[in-house]
């Protein structure tokens, strides 16, 4: 009698059933893990970007023209908001391609807010838009999760 050898259909069934299972799993799980490092990598550069404010502010004793272009109006221009003139404007710093976009968005002589605003898959994020204030308040807009859960 001869012997067959190889793998019935049911076999091959069951393997990728367990295999489907096994990435319904991972892939969400890696999906989170990705996204929270990209997470942490605005929030580092919006403290970088405070940090940069704060020097900027003991040279100069305001906070006011630090954006792209100097105006000298203090929290009207548009060289008070915006892009950051001080410091790089994404996120990642090192030129790769960008899922937060840095920005001024108040200032004044004595006070700033800034926000990472995301980009591409990091737009629709839990966490929405980072914000990050002079007072070392720190927030979210555009989200659907707590700040407590966001700022880790």
């Amino acid at each position: 009698m001869k012997k067959n050898s190889g793998f019935t259909l049911i076999e091959i069934l069951i393997v990728i059933a367990i295999i489907a299972i096994l990435a319904s799993i991972a892939v969400p799980s890696y999906s989170e893990f990705v996204a929270r490092s990209k997470r942490a990598d605005a929030q580092g550069a919006l403290l970088g970007l405070a940090q940069t404010m704060e020097r900027y502010f003991s040279e100069n004793n305001t906070y006011c023209d630090v954006g792209a272009i100097a105006v000298g109006n203090c929290g009207t221009g548009a060289g008070d908001t915006g892009i950051p003139g001080i410091f790089p404007s994404q996120v990642p710093l090192d030129g790769g391609a960008a899922y937060y976009n840095l920005t001024i968005s108040a200032v004044t002589a004595s006070s700033f807010t800034l926000t990472a605003s995301g980009v591409d898959s990091m737009a629709t994020d839990k966490c929405g838009n980072f914000t990050l204030a002079n007072t070392g308040m720190r927030g979210l807009t555009n989200n659907t999760d707590t700040v407590a859960n966001c700022w880790k």
